[in-house]
Formats: C-alpha cells, structure tokens, sequence
C-alpha cells in the first residue's frame, strides 16, 4: 500500500448512463461497486496524508506496515478494512489534529488493522436470507466515531435486543427482495453496518446517515419491519448520494442561501435540500410499490400521495435556486422524470 506515482492514481469515471440511472434510483450493484471504489481511493489518500503528517513515532507506523501487508497478501481483508464506516471519520480527524500541532490518538487504528471490523465496532453480524439473497450488517454498538450520525449511539446490544433487530431484519429482507429487488441488491452490495440508536423522546424511531459513513446506517428499532425497509432504503439512498458527491460535485460552494423543505420547519442549505429530495425520492418509490401489494398496506396510499407532493415540490425548489452546477440539474432533473413518469411511478428498472 505504498504511495503510488501521482500519474498512476485511478480515475474513476461516472458514466452517463451509470450517472442517469444513480439519479433516479436504479443505479443498482455496477455503480454500488464504482461508488465503492471511489471510496477506497478516498480513504487510500486519507491514510497517505496521515502518514506523511505524523511523527513516526506516532504510533501509526506499525499499523500502516501490516496493513499494507494485508493488501499483497489478502487484498478481500484489506478492502474489507479499509471500508470500514467510521475509518474515514477517523482519518479525518486524526489529519485534522495533526494539521493543529496535536498529536492524535490512533490506537483505534491498530485495533482496526489487527482484529478487523469486530475489534472496532463489536462482534454481532445479524445475518438474513430470502430466495437465495443475503444481507449481512454488523451491529456496531462498540467503538469510536459512531457520534458522526448526529445521535448518540446505543452502548452494548442485550441479548435480546439483538434478537429484536435479527427479528425485524429477518422481516424488512423478505419484504425488499420480493416487493423492491432493485433496493435490495443494491443495498446489500453498499451496506455493511447497522449502529443502534435509542429512539427519539416519546418513543419516535430515529435514523441517520453520515457523509463519512459510508456504509452505515443508524437507527433505533422502528415499529414493524415495513418501516425497517423504508429505513433501510431511505438511508441507503442518503450513503449513495454522499459516495457520489465525492467524485462528481453537484452543486457550487454551500452558502448562506437556505431554501424551504417540505418536510421540516426550518429552511435548509441546498445541499442538505439535495440529500433529502434524492432520499425521498426512493420513500415514493417504496410506498409507491407497497400500494400494489396483495393486500395493501392500508399506510401505503396516504404515505405515497403526501412523499411525492414534497418531494415534487423539493425538486422544483433546487431546479429553480440557480446554485446547481451543470451535473446537478441533470441529475435533478432525472429524480424529476423518476417522479413524473407514469403519474408519479419512479418505475423497475
């Protein structure tokens, strides 16, 4: 894992139909695996800056060997390090400090390195099966970084606990891979973790995503397995936008413009506008599909009608703030066909 050449960095190119198909949903597993890469590439880079900031007796010398063993001798382990959630929260920082004169503390790092996501996030996998597809999420109620989704994490999972989320999930995976298979794939390929949160004051279920998490999810236990696979694809559609974000920008520098949101009280910068008119977008979807089921959900009807007036309404507001760059309107634009087509079916692929 040494430093390549500066000419020899990859380049990773969206391509346009990649790019079309992100922008109404349906990316599905090819551009999970070149969003994928691209985050590889940006936590290789982190990693290298870090490096070259420390002292080498920072005590991140040792960790950085062994991992760049890891990657000649099993490169499956070293991608599966090197895409740990919160790896790129703590990169970040540790670059951040050290950019300060401080001297960061990285001995999460090596636990990283030498005993894998387990040693940094907890040991529970809850795994679940339908018609030959799997799912597999870590359920990290262990280690650092998991206040970068905004809430405070759940500490350790009960047995029981653990039973109820294995429960919902078994639930939440039937309903994807037979009502939504063009989620489910596609999640499955991206998500790897599931960090527990307490619910809301009152009860309310909670979730989040971060910018730099790829590939988790926070949540606290929802009320039926229905809302787990809404959850799961909301969130999901959050963690894809940002890996996108960071190989092709969507709109300019953010500013002190704030624009009304349909769906909350306050005005909201464009960019996080963005982010919850894409994630929405695949709400509409979801309740869209659940309309169709036999029987169904008596919810799906009043769920979808309200999802896609606000999201109409939220994509009409960033057509017209003029702060999109040429590949944000276009990508605007094709949640706007998703939206429109068929009456407001976002459609199979």
């Amino acid at each position: 894992m040494s430093a390549p050449p500066p000419d020899t960095l990859p380049t990773h190119v969206v391509a346009q139909t990649t790019f079309d198909a992100l922008a109404r949903a349906r990316g599905g597993t090819e551009a999970v695996a070149l969003l994928r890469r691209g985050q590889l590439s940006k936590r290789l880079l982190l990693t290298l800056a870090l490096r070259r900031s420390l002292h080498p007796d920072a005590g991140f010398e040792g960790p950085y060997q062994r991992l760049s063993r890891m990657h000649r001798e099993d490169p499956a382990r070293w991608q599966e390090t090197m895409l740990h959630p919160y790896l790129d929260e703590g990169l970040a920082r540790a670059l951040a400090e050290t950019v300060r004169g401080g001297r960061p503390d990285l001995a999460w790092f090596g636990e990283l390195v030498d005993g894998g996501p387990a040693a940094l996030s907890g040991p529970h996998v809850l795994s679940t099966e339908c018609d030959g597809a799997v799912l597999r999420l870590r359920l990290a109620d262990h280690g650092p970084f998991r206040a970068v989704h905004g809430h405070r994490p759940c500490d350790a999972q009960t047995a029981d606990e653990i039973g109820h989320w294995q429960g919902l999930l078994d639930g939440a995976w039937r309903i994807l891979v037979r009502r939504h298979p063009w989620h489910a794939d596609a999640l499955a390929a991206c998500l790897s973790t599931l960090t527990p949160l307490p619910p809301a004051p009152g009860g309310t279920s909670v979730s989040s995503a971060a910018r730099r998490a790829y590939g988790a999810v926070a949540l606290s236990p929802p009320g039926d397995p229905v809302l787990l696979a809404l959850t799961l694809v909301h969130e999901f559609l959050h963690v894809q936008l940002g890996a996108l974000l960071d190989l092709v920008p969507l709109h300019g520098p953010v500013s002190a413009a704030r624009y009304h949101v349909p769906w909350r009280p306050d005005p909201r910068p464009l960019d996080a506008l963005l982010q919850g008119t894409y994630a929405h977008l695949g709400v509409c979807d979801f309740w869209h599909t659940e309309r169709d089921t036999a029987p169904p959900d008596p919810r799906a009807e009043h769920e979808y009608l309200t999802w896609h007036g606000h999201t109409r309404g939220a994509v009409d507001t960033l057509l017209g703030s003029g702060d999109l760059l040429p590949a944000g309107r276009r990508f605007t634009e094709g949640m706007r066909r998703a939206l429109t087509r068929s009456g407001g079916d976002t459609g199979q692929p």
